[in-house]
Parts: C-alpha cells; structure tokens; sequence
C-alpha cells in the first residue's frame, strides 16, 4: 500500500457517515491519479473492503466483458470457483449472498467504464441498493471514476439516485504543505525551491509525486519524467485525455490548447477554435471544468463588486498546462533523444517557465494564500486574477490575484519564483500595476509579494508591501 498523506476533512466526513448505524452511499469525484480508490481504502482500514474496478473501455469491449471482470474480482474476494453473470442484478445479488455483519466499504471503481455499455446498468444497480443495500447498516457503497461528466449526468443528476447519496466528495490536488510532507516521507530532501520545482509540474497529484526519485534533483526528475524517451509524464496527458474524451476529443484539446498561454474569453475561445454559434461551446466548457482541466474566474467592477457578464477561462492544471505548452511542442525531439545530454537549465526560457506554472499552482491554493494575508474567506466579494482592458479612460492591466474585500480593500498580489534575491524593481513593477488599475473612491490598494528566492533588506526597508510571504512557508505542515 502507498503512503497516505492529507484528505482529513474527507476521512473525517467519511467516519462521521459510520456513526450513523446505516448503510450510507458515497461518490468520490476528482481527476485520473487524484487518489480517489486510495481515499475509499484509507477509510476502509480495519473494515472489510471489497474493490471492483470497471476496465478501461477498448475497441470490442462489450457489457459482457465488464461482467465478467466483476466477476473474476468476486470470486478472488470470497474464494470462489470462477463465475459468470449474464445480467447485472445477478451480479449484484450474489455479492449480496457473500455479505456477512462485519462493517464493509464496497468500492465501485470506474464505474462509468463498469456500466457504460449495458443502459440498464444504473436502473438495476438503483434497484440493488433499494432493496438489498441501504437495509444493511454496516456497508458503506463507494462509487468513484475519472470520467466526472459521467457521474454528473447518470449518478448525480440522476432521477434514479435522487435523495439517496449520503456524501459527495470531490478530490481537489493535496495542498502544498501536504505535497511536501509525502515527498519528504519519500525521501525527497531538496530545498524548497528543489520542492516548488516538482509541485509546479507535478501540482500536487499524488501518483505523479510517487514518481519522484529522491536521488536525484529537482531538474534531473522532471527531465527522466518529461523530456526523456518513454518517461511517464511524456504520455500521461493522451492517457487522461482519451479515457474522459473518447468522443470530441480534437475540439476539446483545441480548446486547451489555446488556453495554455492564458486566460481567454468564451467568445476569444470560439473564434480561435473557429466554433459555430450553436451554443454548445458553453457545455464542452462545462466538461472541461467538471473534469478538473478549466476554471471559469468572474470578473467584476471594482467600482460596484457587480460580477461583468463576461468571465475567463483558465487552464488551472499545471501539469496539463506544462504537457502542453513544453512537452507536446518538443515530443519529436524527445523521442529522437536530442535531449537525453541536455540540462534542463539549458532549455529555452526554463525559468520563464517555472514563473508561469508556479502562478498556476499557486491559484491552485488560494486558500492558504488567503490564510497568509489573515484574510477570512467570508470577507471577499471576489478573488481571482483580474484583467482589466484597455480603453480611453485607463490602461489594460493583468495582476496574478486580485482580491476585493467589504473593507474596500483591493489586495494586488504579485506572484515571484526566482533563483535570485529580488531588488528594488519589483516595487517599481507593483505600483505600475496599481497605477493602471481603474480604482474606485474610497478604496485602497494594498501591494503583497509572495515569493520565493528571497528579497533584499532594500524591499524590506521601504515597507511598500503590506506583507512580504515566503512561499516556503506554506510547505510546512
């Protein structure tokens, strides 16, 4: 078994569901490798666990092959002469027929790929839990997959589950203190910018961190894992892709990629993908959110906190983003090995690229950015990164992450990952920033610089800054 690390809060739901005395229905939401199974076991600890998995949909696969690979799994879980099922219910039932007092987690795993091919999957599994299931009250069902569009629409949203799901959780990357403690417990002993280095890549997915090899540095692992012949994160995004995507996939991944240079609006997405006005575009964006790929940030008046009707889309994964934008451009060059000798420091813009996929991350954990600025969450009226246009009256502006608070407070907060000690032009840099933005009467605009790589006692000694925060800060537990 893998080290655990993080998830309180849902173990803490998880165990609260126990108390219960009644059998209780979970879905576990989240991207591929987020830790949704390794969740469901953590909690399955001291209980009985019983794990099926539906396979991977290939060509030929049929309702009959997702049966039988249940099948096979019942029988290794109660040691059993080998099974076959013809029909669901009966699958179902002579799990049932095994089933004894003892508390018991019965995890349902991919489930989209276990019932996709048969439509009475989800009628007859609904039947199951009415009439067997939820009358037992030491099991506790488990139903998780990476296809969340399909959770969304069959389970979710579904007439047949309606009223009847205990607790939905949606798996969110492990925060940064929590990525540092399980690469430490792995072995990993690098500074914090060797640490930043891998979570700006890597983002805080638990199998994607379970990569990293601690005798080697920072640069030298996300060289083995992306810029070498058959390393893993060199074909994991086509792996993602085609298991959530299978269909429309070439309008989706042109979606994201004229998305990894930055945040665009629908109409810009549109014209760039040269999408008909049918509508639809609006719901491909809403799969790409559901699956964990985009997120839609409102903008708003600074003058009024009204939120504007356009909002910008954001490629918030940083290791989808990092495939895109490094990786995929560079893929013949990889597979011939023309990089096998070459530093990672010698690549083209290497530092520019860590700056911009630590932005990524750090979006990623508001939430302790929020916690470092002794900002409460209710007291904002909005957070995101703010991008101002330009006209007649005032300048265009972007600022990493913008928060407007009811104290009319408006928060510009500069994002730094240098090697180097940073000097007096960030100062400069901010209030230029500040300059351009359209700011209301009455409100104040407060400087914050997150950083890593350190700050001269000049900075210091002006006190501009309403706080200086070392990034290296928040990978403590």
């Amino acid at each position: 078994m893998t080290t655990f690390v993080g998830r309180k809060q849902e173990l803490t739901k998880f165990k609260d569901l126990a108390q219960k005395r009644q059998a209780s229905l979970v879905v576990i939401k989240g991207r591929r490798r987020i830790g949704k199974s390794r969740l469901a076991e953590e909690f399955a600890k001291n209980k009985t666990f019983l794990s099926f998995t539906g396979l991977t949909p290939e060509a030929g696969m049929t309702a009959q092959t997702q049966r039988d690979a249940f099948a096979v799994r019942l029988a290794q879980h109660f040691k059993l002469p080998p099974l076959t099922f013809t029909d669901w219910t009966d699958a179902f039932y002579n799990l049932s027929f095994h089933l004894n007092d003892q508390p018991t987690v019965i995890l349902f795993d991919e489930i989209s790929w276990m019932g996709a091919k048969d439509s009475t999957f989800i009628p007859k599994l609904k039947s199951w839990w009415d009439l067997d299931v939820q009358n037992r009250a030491n099991i506790t069902l488990v139903f998780c997959g990476s296809v969340s569009t399909w959770i969304e629409d069959n389970i979710l949203k579904s007439t047949a589950f309606f009223g009847r799901i205990s607790l939905i959780l949606e798996l969110a990357p492990l925060s940064l203190s929590e990525s540092a403690n399980l690469l430490r417990l792995r072995g990993i002993k690098g500074s914090e910018n060797e640490l930043y280095k891998i979570l700006a890549v890597t983002a805080g997915i638990p199998w994607c961190l379970e990569q990293i090899l601690p005798h080697y540095s920072a640069d030298q692992n996300i060289h083995k894992l992306c810029f070498e012949k058959g390393g893993l994160l060199t074909h994991e995004f086509d792996r993602i892709f085609h298991d959530l995507f299978s269909q429309k996939g070439d309008i989706y991944k042109n979606i994201l990629l004229n998305l990894r240079n930055g945040m665009q609006t629908l109409h810009s997405i549109r014209q760039a993908v040269n999408y008909s006005k049918s509508g639809t575009l609006s719901t491909l964006m809403e799969h790409l959110i559901i699956s964990g790929f985009v997120t839609k940030h409102a903008q708003w008046v600074l003058k009024t906190g009204a939120e504007k009707r356009q909002s910008l889309y954001r490629l918030n994964d940083p290791y989808t983003r990092f495939f895109l934008k490094y990786i995929e451009p560079n893929m013949t060059k990889i597979n011939k090995g023309s990089y096998a000798e070459v530093e990672m420091t010698q690549l083209p813009g290497y530092e520019t690229m860590l700056s911009f996929q630590m932005e990524c991350l750090l979006l990623q954990n508001r939430s302790a950015l929020l916690k470092a600025m002794a900002i409460n969450p209710a007291d904002c009226v909005f957070d995101n990164p703010y991008f101002q246009l330009q006209s007649s009256k005032h300048k265009g502006c972007q600022v990493d992450y913008l928060i407007q608070t009811r104290t009319n407070n408006i928060y510009v907060c500069e994002f730094k990952f240098r090697r180097k000690e940073l000097g007096f032009d960030i100062i400069e840099d901010v209030q230029n920033k500040i300059n351009r933005i359209n700011l209301p009467r009455g409100y104040a605009a407060v400087p914050v610089l997150f950083h890593i790589g350190g700050v001269s006692d000049k900075v210091i000694d002006q006190q501009y800054f309403y706080r200086i925060i070392d990034l290296a800060d928040f990978l403590e537990t």
